[in-house]
């Protein structure tokens, strides 16, 4: 039978697409293309295996930011400490302090037209097979 795979991309309204690209490219160091940011999931760049969570939150929920914003991306970086180095170099605007959990380490950003982005150095052995092969939380 055929069936989801992955996430083939999400996608964000906003009032300068080049301008934003130009900021992914320059912040993120991410691959661009006229259509935006050309994301390879766990390639080269990363040993640890990809998890990718569709986050399904109540209507209500302040935890994207301003209440006008209805979605919200979260990337996975590989050092959390110096990369936060690497935005407070580049004047990203940082909304909180670095949260640590056992399962990651979590801080939230702003891009230049005010979207909430979060970002996570996630720690991988909370990640774990169940009996019936599916990825689940330990």
């Amino acid at each position: 039978m055929a069936q989801v795979i992955g996430i083939g991309g999400i996608f964000f309204k906003f009032k300068d697409p080049k301008a934003m690209r130009e900021w992914y490219q320059s912040v993120f160091g991410l691959v661009t293309n006229d259509y935006g940011v050309l994301f390879e999931f766990n390639g080269n760049s990363s040993p640890k295996p990809g998890y990718l969570q569709l986050g399904t939150f109540e209507e209500s929920t302040n935890y994207f930011g301003k209440a006008e914003q209805q979605s919200m991306i979260n990337y996975r970086v590989d050092n959390m400490v110096e990369f936060e180095e690497v935005l407070r170099e580049k004047k990203v605007k940082i909304l909180d302090a670095m949260a640590e959990y056992s399962y990651g380490k979590f801080l939230h950003i702003e891009d230049p037209e005010g979207n909430q982005i979060e970002l996570w150095e996630p720690m991988s052995d909370e990640f774990g097979k169940s009996d019936e092969g599916k990825v689940v939380m330990r």
